[in-house]
């Protein structure tokens, strides 16, 4: 029997399961991340409702190549003559299921806790991630044990490609180690997972079992269903209250004269040591911030690219690798506004070593190390990230030596031309792509149709264009380069004058979306142009004019979890994400609401305000639905990427977004300093 102190650590959310309702209690999920960039998820009554649920997701490339390891585990315990059977799965004709009637409890700390009561027995089961490694670790607490019990567990193992399903034609094999079991697919340079419960005994039953049922994937029109091989289970008798603890490793190959041992132990006290350090890190003192702060520790993650080692952001769990564009709109919430310096400093410099052709990159890619690069935007939110960085920091050389030249290359290639057609147009403004392109975040393309056309001049494109000219006038001045600050701010001036002659819209009150290449404009009324406000210098829009901005996008599309993408008046509009791939492309852009942009809308709101006392009252009541989102509905602990424009603006596609949480957190600190 292994016994281990209990570890403490802050609580994020306890939902009580008895008398809930299925259906909510399967639309709940949790998450777990380590700084690899591997995870462990599922829902609150431990049922997989999709394919990229599972004890163990491990990066073998961290933070991509990313392999469903384990899948579940298979529990019972046996009293005498009754058997409680503690887990549930979904099968494949059996499409409707009742949470296991002992489970009274789920608790996530820095593990995720399902708190079962069967007989006089209260069993606690824990999951936990180790920080860095892909090792997940199950402990079950047993108290109130009157007379033995027998405990079994069977692992159910996948050792897939995360996006793929398994059938039970794969070829498995199992090695017998001390300690513990080594499983693989019989194929050379197979990946391994490792696993051992030392407290039980292994008995052989290798088994496939066929047709486990994803209901997420059956309604997201992807294939809903797969095989598990299981190696057989570990029985054990506890005769008195006790801890099991069972482990499983993913190794990125077979090796099995590598020892491996786990300490639950160690690894609960280095996941709370490291909760005690980024509180201490971000200052972090009312409850909302804490949770904030935890939210946002999941998406920092570590990264190689070429001979570079450094810290970089996943755009959001489960399917997200690494964005630049979700990155440096990501980064001043997560990071900079977390007191995180080091780690902001270093996914600014993995970001500017990738740089190529006065670009960075869009994303890397999700097995290998290529850089992809379509992206409009993404440099020039960078150039933002990188001023916010030093205005945080100060600190100079960083600024000097490793970003600054980056930023000079971004906009003298902006200037004067560069992939995907992205250059400076005779009125100053920036101009990209083409009909076959998708450059700017609204991307979304299925079989060759453009839901949200763009190409051409979008409109916070051309606002993130004048606001790094301003910023780099302003640094030459403050740095005494007055030659390039003059250029910069003739650059500026142009580019200014050229925004409120292109994209303010007289008879319709609001800034145009898009000016395209012959002149005509796209007027649809979307989320885009609050940027020209947000930004810290927007183009030079009267006050007047800034107002009827954030008015127009406050009556037609702000709603309690976000901005719409799309004005619900507008014919194209569509308020449900829902249904097969071409589907949710179709409305992705097109009326859903993003909640990282209450971040900038917000700020604008506060600004046309004034910061008056009445306006940050009302600030604080648009993010109160958010910032109990967190821990009520979808994943609990983390924000949804997105959510439907219709009401009840139900939270969709990936579970834990990084610009949703990092622009909640940085709009809540603005909040709280403003009101000082």
């Amino acid at each position: 029997m292994l016994t281990q102190p209990k570890v403490g650590a802050d609580e994020i959310v306890r939902v009580a399961i008895e008398g809930n309702d299925c259906t909510s209690l399967l639309d709940r999920e949790w998450l777990l991340t380590n700084e690899r960039g591997s995870y462990a998820s599922g829902t609150i009554i431990g049922c997989n409702t999709s394919g990229y649920h599972g004890l163990l997701i491990g990066a073998l490339n961290p933070p991509v190549d990313r392999v469903m390891a384990l899948s579940n585990c298979l529990e019972i315990v046996t009293c005498g003559e009754k058997a409680f059977h503690l887990s549930t799965f979904e099968f494949s004709g059996e499409p409707v299921l009742a949470p296991c009637p002992y489970l009274r409890e789920f608790r996530r700390d820095s593990g995720a806790h399902f708190i079962y009561e069967f007989e006089s027995i209260e069993l606690d089961k824990a999951v936990y991630l180790a920080p860095d490694s892909d090792t997940v670790v199950v402990e079950y607490a047993f108290e109130g044990i009157m007379e033995p019990v027998e405990f079994i567990v069977r692992p159910f193992v996948g050792l897939r490609d995360f996006h793929h399903m398994q059938h039970g034609d794969t070829a498995m094999r199992c090695d017998h180690l001390e300690p513990g079991l080594l499983v693989r697919r019989d194929t050379l340079g197979s990946c391994a997972l490792r696993m051992d419960c030392p407290a039980m005994r292994f008995e052989d039953d290798a088994q496939w079992w066929f047709d486990f049922s994803y209901r997420v994937n059956r309604q997201r029109g992807q294939h809903a269903s797969e095989d598990l091989w299981t190696p057989g289970f570990w029985r054990g008798v506890l005769e008195e209250d006790g801890r099991i603890v069972f482990w499983a490793r993913l190794d990125e190959r077979y090796r099995p004269d590598r020892p491996v041992t786990v300490e639950v132990g160690m690894v609960k006290n280095r996941l709370a040591a490291h909760q005690r350090e980024i509180f201490r890190e971000a200052q972090a003192a009312d409850e909302a911030d804490r949770k904030l702060v935890l939210a946002a520790d999941q998406f920092i993650v570590n990264r190689r690219y070429g001979d570079v080692e450094g810290t970089t952001i996943v755009a959001g769990y489960p399917w997200f690798a690494d964005w630049g564009r979700d990155t440096f709109i990501a980064m001043p919430g997560l990071l900079l506004a977390t007191g995180r310096f080091d780690e902001a400093r270093s996914v600014l410099c993995t970001f500017a070593a990738a740089a190529d052709g006065g670009l960075i990159p869009n994303r890397f890619d999700d097995r290998s190390g290529p850089a992809h690069f379509n992206s409009v935007d993404a440099s020039l939110w960078f150039v933002h990230a990188a001023f916010e960085y030093l205005e945080a920091t100060e600190d100079k050389n960083t600024f000097g030596q490793e970003l600054l030249p980056v930023i000079r290359w971004i906009i003298d290639s902006f200037q004067n031309g560069t992939r995907f057609g992205i250059h400076a147009d005779v009125d100053g403004l920036i101009q990209a792509g083409d009909k076959d392109t998708q450059l700017t975040w609204m991307d979304a393309k299925y079989d060759g149709v453009v839901f949200t056309p763009r190409w051409g001049k979008p409109v916070e494109v051309n606002a993130l264009w004048h606001n790094a000219l301003c910023r780099m006038h302003e640094f030459c001045l403050r740095t005494d380069q007055i030659s390039d600050a003059r250029r910069y701010a003739k650059m500026a001036q142009q580019a200014g004058d050229g925004f409120c002659e292109r994209f303010w819209n007289e008879s319709a009150g609001y800034l145009n979306d898009t000016v395209m290449p012959d002149g005509r404009v796209d007027a649809s009324l979307r989320p885009n142009q609050i940027f020209a406000v947000s930004l810290p210098y927007g183009p030079p829009l009267s006050g007047a004019r800034q107002k009827a901005i954030v008015a127009a996008v406050e009556r037609e599309l702000l709603t309690p979890y976000g901005l719409r993408t799309l004005s619900p008046r507008d014919a194209c509009y569509q308020g449900r994400y829902e249904g097969p791939q071409r589907n949710r492309d179709a409305a992705y852009h097109q009326g859903t609401v993003w909640p990282y942009l209450m971040g900038p809308f917000v700020e604008a709101y506060l600004k046309v305000n004034d910061f008056k006392p009445a306006a940050l009252r009302r600030a604080g009541e648009m993010i109160e639905p958010l910032l109990k989102h967190l821990t009520t509905t979808g994943c609990l602990g983390s924000i949804s990427e997105i959510f439907d424009g219709d009401e009840p603006h139900e939270p969709k596609g990936c579970q834990a977004q990084a610009w949703s949480v990092g622009e909640l957190l940085r709009i809540h600190r603005l909040l709280k300093n403003a009101r000082r």
